[in-house]
């Protein structure tokens, strides 16, 4: 459609080790619209982060992409590499399962989100610094001015996410993907991430294990089994009516959560 920002068509990830091949992802076909939030649902190892880290083409040797994935009518694949990290982080930009590991333990959040605004836009570092305050204070870390200045380990798990998501949308993209964002958080703090995403009135691909979540956060949603889609759409359809077996017992496993996931 006219109105897709992404169109993947016929996607597979093919991994390579010693002669055998790990297909990750196999004939995947998926779109997202302008402002839709779209969840990919399935278990561990289903191949989840493999489609995400191939919609931005960071698949590294082993793996391979095959197929087509369409960004506003342009073939991701056929970029050259400097078109590609021109895309990334304004067209489209990533929040990765481990803040832990997403964020650099030796500089403090300020500085690391100020880089962003350095490498794409060029600003200077006072304009830079001032716009990375700006975006802690959007994603509610409580008083920006002075957290900006502390290093990660001095952050809970929840607040390192939040900064995680800063420095995603810092150059507000046109589609974020969230890659397992609330999988290392307690309850609360999951709630308060969906709420964060729920705020940036972004177009999202939400990618989780947990049905509940997704329910709660998406109105259409992808089920995914052994690297490819088994099933697809509204949420309140696959919810109250799931067509194939595997939905169905993702949605029975998490009946017991009281999330309100029979909206219309």
């Amino acid at each position: 459609m006219e109105d897709n920002l992404l169109d993947i068509k016929k996607l597979s990830v093919h991994y390579f080790n010693k002669g055998n091949i790990t297909k990750a992802v196999e004939n995947v076909d998926l779109s997202i619209q302008k402002g839709e939030t779209v969840g990919l649902v399935g278990e561990s190892g289903c191949g989840k982060s493999s489609l995400a880290l191939a919609i931005l083409r960071l698949i590294d040797p082993p793996g391979k992409i095959y197929g087509e994935i369409k960004w506003k009518g342009r073939n991701l694949l056929n970029l050259s590499s400097s078109e590609m990290r021109e895309m990334r982080g304004g067209d489209i930009s990533m929040v990765f399962q481990d803040p832990f590991s997403a964020l650099n333990p030796v500089f403090n959040v300020g500085e690391q989100i100020a880089e962003v605004f350095r490498v794409h836009q060029g600003l200077s570092r006072k304009e830079a610094w001032d716009n990375a305050v700006r975006l802690l204070g959007l994603v509610h870390i409580a008083d920006p001015e002075q957290r900006a200045n502390d290093y990660p380990h001095q952050f809970s798990g929840g607040m390192k996410q939040r900064v995680a998501v800063a420095m995603a949308y810092a150059l507000s993209p046109d589609l974020l993907i969230a890659d397992e964002p609330t999988t290392a958080l307690d309850v609360t703090m999951q709630k308060s991430i969906l709420e964060l995403l729920k705020e940036l009135k972004t177009t999202i691909l939400f990618i989780s294990h947990n049905i509940a979540l997704v329910s709660e956060l998406c109105g259409r949603i992808c089920v995914m089994q052994d690297g490819r889609i088994v099933e697809e759409g509204r949420t309140v359809d696959i919810i109250n009516d799931p067509k194939d077996a595997y939905t169905a017992k993702l949605v029975n496993s998490f009946r017991e959560i009281n999330l309100d996931i029979n909206r219309s």
